[in-house]
């Protein structure tokens, strides 16, 4: 088992409806993109998206993004990460 790490961005946005929104990205999986009503609630919905999207990869035998100049790093090991 490996583990994935990658940096995503949160930024403040607003609905169609000029409520507060946030959008939360993924820079080094194109297409990786994901809202929420709060910071926490994108930062969940894009940990979930980006899963899903290296799974699907993995599944689809297509190589997995990874290099600090994407912001992506690769562990042989199972990790934990900590976002504070």
């Amino acid at each position: 088992m490996k583990s994935y790490v990658y940096r995503v961005v949160i930024e403040e946005d607003e609905q169609e409806d000029g409520t507060r929104a946030y959008h939360g990205f993924c820079p080094a999986l194109p297409g990786c993109h994901t809202w929420g009503h709060t910071p926490e609630e994108a930062l969940a919905r894009i940990q979930e998206a980006v899963s899903l999207y290296v799974e699907d990869l993995i599944a689809a035998g297509e190589a997995v993004p990874v290099g600090a100049e994407i912001g992506a790093t690769e562990y042989a090991t199972p990790a934990v990460v900590v976002n504070v």
